[in-house]
């Protein structure tokens, strides 16, 4: 299982985690995320994460 962060905010998504306050299940893939994924503290899209 992998981390994203986000570029702008710091924010880390980890795939063994997930999100549940966002409704993301644990061990659901960064490239699995709901089309409408965005960061929970700044709001930008999944393409200003990168592969930490």
């Amino acid at each position: 299982m992998k981390k994203y962060v986000c570029t702008v905010c710091g924010y880390v998504y980890d795939e063994e985690k997930g999100a549940p306050e966002l409704g993301i299940a644990p061990g659901t893939k960064f490239e699995d995320l709901p089309a409408d994924f965005a960061c929970p503290y700044c709001g930008v899209g999944p393409e200003l994460f990168e592969e930490q």
